[in-house]
């Protein structure tokens, strides 16, 4: 399993010196939710946010905090040149960042955290006491192992075993994060500018990764680099399945140290990693490390492909 370092031209650094946190008073108005008209463009707690009509300006406002669009035009005004063009097209996702931010602090500070210190310290210390409690078996790292055994050049279980359980509490702890950041949008009156994520939609869209979900037709996609050693063993895999199912399959590839932005919206941490969607676009299945090529055949008979 290799690691690799996002780099978004100092977006959080620049998220945390221009937002403006202010009461505003939040209505019920029965909206469609970003979900609801847009499935699969958020990622997390925008997905059950409300679809509204704003004054000028105003993006979003969710328990007291309010982001004007100034806020984005900052971020993209400071950070590097070379990810401006990938910022611009994601900034519903760059959005989505800075509430998340936002809300976890205030539900940091409702918990009993102390408001001194840096915001995202304070954060990671809230979301750390929720996940303590995890832990992951000897049958899991096990497992794990076994399934990617081939990009351990054959080390024992025992030499790697703390290194495989760790990784996979990690992963564990990250998920259950995810969860929660979902399920706290849920509870949350959250609204935001529907003219604007209209407009954003269609950016955020322009990638292979949703040309391929929205083609009608199931899609891999592998998000890897090159270099990455189970990445390249991966490649031959790919043009195998493209040959076998040219038109059953999209088989997509996304350099994720090119396109980080792109590799940030769909979660991916480490590489390589597999995501299966079906016809409709909706995530089925995902695996992270190396992935024979008979398993893959496993997922896609799973799913319909043969």
């Amino acid at each position: 399993m290799i690691k690799y370092r996002m780099i978004v031209g100092g977006v959080v650094s620049v998220v945390l010196a221009f937002l403006q946190v202010q009461t505003v008073r939040a209505g019920p108005p029965k909206n469609l939710t970003m979900e609801q008209a847009y499935p699969g463009l958020a990622t997390g707690i925008l997905k059950s946010a409300k679809l509204v009509k704003p004054r000028k300006g105003l993006l979003l406002t969710a328990e007291g905090i309010k982001i004007e669009e100034s806020v984005l035009k900052e971020i993209i005004k400071n950070s590097k040149p070379e990810m401006r063009g990938q910022l611009r097209k994601n900034l519903l996702f760059i959005l989505e960042q800075i509430v998340t931010q936002k809300l976890l602090l205030h539900e940091a500070f409702k918990s009993g955290h102390r408001k001194k210190g840096p915001e995202d310290q304070v954060i990671m210390m809230y979301l750390n006491e929720r996940v303590s409690g995890l832990t992951v078996s000897d049958e899991e790292t096990k497992d794990f192992y076994d399934q990617n055994k081939e990009t351990m050049g054959g080390t024992p279980f025992e030499q790697v075993k703390d290194t495989i359980e760790n990784y996979l509490l990690q992963h564990k702890k990250q998920e259950t994060i995810k969860t929660y950041v979902q399920t706290l949008g849920q509870r949350i009156d959250i609204q935001i500018d529907a003219k604007w994520v209209k407009k954003q939609s269609v950016m955020a869209r322009d990638n292979p990764v949703d040309r391929a979900r929205g083609s009608g037709r199931p899609t891999m996609v592998e998000f890897g680099a090159t270099g990455c050693i189970p990445c390249d063993m991966m490649q031959p895999i790919l043009d195998n399945l493209r040959r076998k199912y040219p038109d059953k399959l999209n088989v997509v590839f996304v350099h994720v140290r090119e396109e980080q932005i792109l590799g940030a919206r769909f979660g991916i941490r480490s590489i390589p990693v597999q995501v299966f969607f079906d016809k409709d676009g909706e995530e089925v299945f995902r695996h992270e490390g190396f992935f024979p090529e008979a398993k893959v055949t496993e997922v896609l008979s799973k799913m319909g492909i043969k």
